[in-house]
């Protein structure tokens, strides 16, 4: 078994398409076909099921991929331990919730290319869980979610904190009217989503109507044309209420305040890029802390 067959063998568990794998990789589909099958046969279990709308991860496949992960992932992170230098350079993979993504990351990631024009930024945006797992996969150098990450493997470092507000159409006045209204959240996994369904029941309010959308500026557009409420970072909607786009509604101080924090997996290999986009947002780029 290769670390070459890990590789195809992980983007295909990925992608689960032999067709899309292919593509990721820029392999033809037969080298992928045979490599799959090449590597069932050398282990002696099947690693995927097949099906018509592609192909799933069996029992043994869902095994060897969590050992994949960690071989590839260790492999390439001795790469870079072996060939960093003192001097920021090289690709840096960075996470961010879509929040952040719009608000926070533009002036922080372009003072950090500004200071260090030799690393090449990469900006991956989404929940938290989502962002999670791509740290935990090696596949992204560190990430900013919401809240902190209690994982065993992970590590984080404190970034900066959001304050939370309830958003409405401009013609809902009071928080009480807001809360029953449809709520408009990204999918599972959101941080604000997970707050704002465990307030609601606490001060008595059910609210069963929830639409899910996928990007950031679709909430808010929907909330602007009133098709709900939603819990959303005031940084992130301040020019709307000033345009009278939104109205802003303050919640209690129990939700009201949530910290972002930047994580990284313990076993990561912190390059010199690396540490250096640390200390552009920590206090005096203090070294990261476990959580």
């Amino acid at each position: 078994m290769e670390s070459a067959d890990l590789r195809v063998f992980q983007a295909v568990a990925r992608e689960g398409s032999i067709t899309k794998a292919a593509s990721r990789l820029g392999y033809v589909q037969s080298n992928v076909t045979a490599r799959i099958r090449q590597l069932e046969s050398e282990l002696g279990t099947e690693l995927f099921f097949r099906h018509n709308r592609g192909m799933t991860l069996s029992p043994s496949g869902k095994t060897l991929l969590a050992y994949a992960d960690k071989i590839v992932g260790l492999m390439d992170e001795a790469v870079k331990a072996l060939t960093s230098t003192d001097d920021p350079a090289g690709r840096l993979l960075i996470g961010s919730t879509q929040s952040a993504a719009a608000v926070r990351m533009p002036k922080l990631l372009a003072a950090y290319y500004n200071r260090y024009p030799n690393v090449q930024l990469s900006l991956t945006a989404g929940h938290s869980d989502f962002l999670t797992e791509k740290v935990l996969q090696y596949e992204l150098d560190g990430a900013f979610i919401g809240n902190k990450s209690n994982h065993p493997e992970l590590q984080s470092v404190p970034a900066f904190e959001e304050e939370l507000v309830i958003v409405s159409a401009p013609p809902v006045t009071s928080l009480e009217e807001a809360v029953t209204k449809p709520i408009l959240v990204f999918s599972s996994g959101c941080t604000y989503r997970d707050v704002l369904k465990r307030w609601l029941p606490t001060v008595g309010w059910t609210q069963s109507v929830v639409m899910e959308f996928g990007t950031l500026e679709a909430i808010i557009g929907g909330v602007a044309a009133g098709l709900g409420i939603s819990l959303l970072p005031r940084s992130v909607v301040g020019k709307h209420e000033a345009d009278g786009a939104i109205r802003v509604h303050a919640v209690p101080d129990t939700i009201r305040h949530m910290p972002t924090t930047f994580i990284t997996r313990k076993d990561s290999f912190a390059s010199s890029a690396l540490r250096a986009f640390i200390a552009t947002f920590s206090a005096a780029g203090e070294p990261l802390e476990t959580v």
